[in-house]
């Protein structure tokens, strides 16, 4: 049996980051269907909260939030200072540090978001 290869260029030093596994441009200038690149979601934001590969050190994952990297910004900075504590984003996922699913919760819903506590 063969592997399928979705395969494409994932990462270009020419174009000075990531590119799009489609049409090979750099992802701020992707020519694909933005609807076919996100994420499956159910309109739910669910919040997660792990330690696995960060040493013992809790964060606190947002996840299901379909929304452009700006807004994606804007909000993970609205989030991270609710809470008073750093955090990023990585792969469409917010990730704050520690574990402040209670006041993330509130926030969120007090934005009109429909929020679920998942996992641990």
């Amino acid at each position: 049996m063969s592997k399928k290869n979705s395969g494409g260029l994932v990462y270009s030093t020419e174009t000075g980051g990531r590119t799009c596994p489609e049409c090979r441009q750099p992802l701020d200038q992707c020519q694909c269907n933005t609807e076919q690149r996100s994420t499956s979601s159910d309109g739910i934001v669910r919040l997660h909260r792990e330690t696995k590969g960060r040493k013992g050190k809790g964060v606190t994952l947002v996840k299901g939030l379909d929304l452009p990297e700006k807004d994606l910004k804007a909000l993970a900075k609205t989030l991270k200072a609710k809470c008073g504590t750093g955090g990023t984003i990585k792969e469409g996922v917010i990730e704050i540090q520690g574990d402040h699913r209670d006041t993330l919760q509130t926030e969120l819903e007090k934005q009109g978001w429909t929020v679920k506590k998942a996992g641990g």
